[in-house]
């Protein structure tokens, strides 16, 4: 901590100290407790902080992920009977709900979505920036938050610093100049780096530096989008070739950290002549920036980058198997991670059939007004349909429109809502946590989130409902109103 670390800061960590009490006044005891995760990458990143930390204290816990909190959920903690309940990346939004059903439990919320309900509850112990005035849609992640109630309870769980950052680039929150991570993730940067666990290197920003032979590196990259090589391995190929470096060590095709600096300043000089011959200045700018690499990890494997680490997290609760995810945070090298690695082939599969489907007929991705939706209905996975989402938002023509993007639920007789948007949308006003809430409260559903990225729940017979008042929501938010939400942030 430094002179200079805002005033914001030093509140919020304060907090982290009374959240880390309350955790340690029920583990000193042996009470039971029982926690909840969220189960995207970022989610099962604070599953894993958690437990690292209750690991440490001898605590006795249960620990499970899943994709909201509902009634349901309420009655699992009931059966459970723990002395302590903990909720990370999300819990924010459930307040009334969590008064209404269980407000006698001891409950630590380690969240960084956007706070709606009341917050007075005494045995109710919340973590979470927007209190203080910092954003947690890209200034701390759901894992940050946890880090940093973990790292007040012992300071060895200071090794917990890179598994929070891993959570924070799955919530892309690496948005600030040379895709660099700030605010309080800052921080988490400089304690993984003071703990030798984490360097940050300046480079090409391409997902797979560490896994991918270089030409299917660029085929597969679509941040940046490169016209006539993105999805064209073969052009890729021919790219890659005419630069005259070796594509191989021995037998083995070479990745982005293969190539020594020469090799990798002629492959940026490359494509930024490329870029510019196409018109495209603003991606040259974005070519390079911060990749966050973790030391301790073996070269050529997805653990080492921190994105790709977040990816591979990220399939793991997607394709529920989340314990894989918790078990490889926690330090399981072997079973664990050859498992998540094979799961991870499987959620590209999935993917790419989704993205497929969707472009196959014009009506499975519909525009409006002020938004644009994807009817996945019972074609894609609801746990899938974020992912869906985050991937196409940033392909759409109107730039100033939401993409709300669902998939039946048929046995809870419900729809699952994922939005994102973008920095074109926000910088007009668009605050789609404020929109998924009220939208939802309006059709006998939940919901919440960031203004950049949020969700929602609403039955089946409602969606048509619930698509016209988010889209007239955008519409007035685009105009310069400001939505009364339920104590929006």
């Amino acid at each position: 901590m430094t002179q200079q670390q805002p005033e914001s800061f030093t509140k919020f960590l304060a907090q982290a100290d009374i959240a880390a009490k309350a955790i340690k006044e029920v583990t000193d005891k042996d009470g039971f407790v029982s926690c909840f995760s969220h189960l995207d990458a970022d989610g099962v990143a604070a599953a894993g902080v958690i437990s690292k930390m209750l690991n440490r204290l001898g605590a006795r816990y249960r620990i499970r992920v899943m994709q909201w909190v509902d009634e349901k959920i309420i009655a699992e903690v009931t059966a459970d009977k723990p002395n302590l309940v903990i909720m990370s990346d999300f819990g924010s939004g459930y307040l009334d709900l969590l008064n209404e059903k269980i407000p006698n439990y001891k409950i630590v919320i380690l969240d960084h979505h956007q706070i709606t309900g009341k917050q007075d509850n005494p045995n109710f112990t919340m973590l979470n920036p927007h209190v203080y005035g910092i954003d947690g849609a890209t200034e701390v992640s759901g894992s940050g938050v946890a880090y940093f109630a973990a790292r007040a309870v012992d300071p060895a769980n200071i090794d917990c610093a890179p598994i929070a950052l891993i959570g924070a680039l799955g919530d892309m929150q690496d948005k600030y100049e040379g895709r660099s991570l700030k605010g309080l993730n800052e921080l988490i940067v400089n304690d993984a780096v003071s703990a030798g666990l984490l360097k940050v290197e300046k480079d090409l920003t391409f997902f797979g530096r560490e896994t991918r032979p270089i030409h299917r590196m660029l085929a597969t990259t679509t941040n940046p989008f490169i016209p006539g090589v993105s999805g064209q391995e073969t052009e890729a190929l021919n790219f890659v070739t005419n630069l005259g470096f070796p594509l191989k060590n021995g037998d083995k095709l070479r990745s982005l950290c293969d190539l020594n600096q020469e090799e990798r300043k002629k492959l940026c000089t490359a494509l930024a002549d490329y870029l510019l011959s196409k018109g495209l200045h603003t991606t040259v700018d974005n070519l390079i920036g911060n990749v966050y690499v973790l030391v301790k990890e073996e070269p050529n494997t997805a653990l080492r980058d921190g994105r790709e680490f977040s990816v591979l997290l990220n399939s793991t609760g997607r394709m529920d198997r989340p314990s894989l995810g918790i078990a490889i945070c926690m330090g399981d090298r072997k079973a664990a991670l050859g498992d998540a690695n094979k799961l991870l082939e499987d959620y590209r599969k999935s993917i790419n059939k989704y993205l497929s489907w969707v472009a196959e007929k014009p009506e499975r991705l519909r525009e409006f007004e002020n938004i644009y939706v994807i009817y996945g209905e019972n074609a894609i996975n609801e746990k899938i349909i974020g992912t869906v989402s985050s991937i196409l938002v940033s392909t759409l023509s109107n730039n100033l429109k939401p993409l709300l993007a669902f998939a039946n639920i048929e046995a809870e007789k419900a729809a699952k809502f994922s939005g994102r948007t973008t920095e074109a949308a926000l910088q007009k006003g668009v605050n789609l946590g404020d929109v998924m809430l009220i939208a939802s409260e309006a059709n006998a559903g939940k919901g919440g989130g960031h203004n950049i990225a949020a969700g929602a729940q609403v039955p089946l017979d409602k969606v048509e409902a619930f698509i016209k008042m988010a889209d007239e929501l955008v519409g007035r938010q685009l105009k310069g109103e400001k939505l009364a939400g339920k104590n929006p942030s």
